[in-house]
């Protein structure tokens, strides 16, 4: 009689033991102890390992909206740039055509990221716009109508699928033809203002030989989004979605407050030892594929993606040809002086913010 009770005593509390390291165990039920009644308990003395607790659920991806609406009630004036204005009307369609075109979610952890650079988008916009009125670029109808063309091509859309996304999104198609037509001019004017601007052998044979010697050191090709401290408040929420999302560059082309933001924030191959330590120190952390946290160096925030990593004591890269050097080296200059040239533009605007 008292070895039953014994052997009892220990199967509870062999099963109590169990439960408090594994969150949400269950007692079984009655009907399962009288299914099972060989299966004994081990003893309190010589019980094993406790039991590994089970992998937490992850969090619930937050829910994208697809008419997204930031701004409600009657028509506002948001902003005024050089007497010309921005309405909350302006911006809830550029928001849409913003998610419809970039496919990055509207939820409530890019909302903010998304409303921010859509009204510092649109101060562009008009700034560019008026710069090419100032310098008689015109664009006509046909190459709005080819440059959408274009786009459905680079999207595999049809032109009837492009108009049903813009119904369902909640585009107007008029505000949709003209950010191309904007977009057109302002590729025009920096095309006009930089084709005097040639590539010289001397700069080509520098690059190339510049590159023959960085064949001998180990890199990484890194990308990075660079967030100012003021607008980081959502960085963390930022990176969760670059973990889930592949498309670094895309974030990185809207959101990153970098140069590089023009390239997709692609720094292309670094070598060891050229960042900054702090930044070097977590980039060596991180394999191919991988996106880091985010890194405070500054006042900015730096958010690195890891393309690649190179071991020159593992195998060789090839070296690049003198025509895509050229090619690289006239894209940057268009790039500086786009850059510029915005900045310039910016500097000089009469801008005003009602909210």
């Amino acid at each position: 009689m008292i070895r039953i009770l014994l052997m009892a005593l220990c199967l509870i509390s062999s099963f109590e033991a169990r439960a408090q390291f594994a969150p949400g165990y269950r007692r079984a039920s009655a009907e399962n102890d009288a299914a099972e009644p060989e299966q004994e308990g081990p003893s309190v003395l010589f019980r094993g390992a406790p039991q590994a607790a089970p992998e937490p659920t992850p969090p619930p991806e937050p829910v994208a909206i697809r008419k997204p609406t930031p701004y409600t009630g009657s028509i506002r004036i948001l902003a005024q740039v050089n007497g010309d204005i921005i309405t909350t009307e302006d911006i809830n369609n550029r928001v849409r055509a913003f998610t419809m075109t970039t496919g990055i979610p509207y939820n409530s952890q890019t909302k903010l990221l998304i409303i921010n650079k859509v009204m510092q988008n649109t101060i562009d916009e008009k700034l560019k716009a008026q710069d090419a009125a100032r310098n008689k670029i015109d664009i006509s109808e046909k190459e709005v109508e080819n440059s959408i063309d274009v786009f459905c091509q680079n999207n595999n859309l049809t032109r009837e699928r492009l108009n049903q996304m813009m119904k369902q999104s909640g585009v107007d198609p008029q505000v949709f033809r003209e950010q191309m037509k904007n977009d057109l001019a302002w590729i025009r004017l920096v095309h006009r203002n930089t084709m005097g601007e040639t590539i010289t052998q001397p700069e080509i044979k520098e690059a190339l030989a510049l590159a023959a010697k960085d064949m001998s050191k180990p890199k990484f090709m890194l990308s990075e989004i660079v967030i100012p401290v003021k607008e980081a408040k959502h960085i963390s929420q930022l990176v969760e979605n670059l973990r889930r999302d592949p498309r670094f560059e895309l974030y990185a082309a809207q959101f990153s407050q970098s140069p590089s933001s023009s390239s997709g924030g692609r720094l292309g191959w670094v070598n060891e030892g050229q960042l900054p330590q702090t930044l070097e120190n977590s980039v060596r952390k991180l394999s191919s594929g991988q996106v880091s946290d985010p890194i405070l160096y500054n006042g900015d925030y730096y958010i690195f993606k890891v393309e690649k990593k190179f071991d020159p004591a593992q195998g060789q890269m090839p070296t690049p040809t003198a025509k895509e050097v050229e090619n690289m080296l006239r894209n940057q200059k268009n790039e500086r002086y786009a850059a510029q040239h915005l900045q310039e533009l910016r500097q000089r605007a009469m801008i005003e913010l009602k909210e």
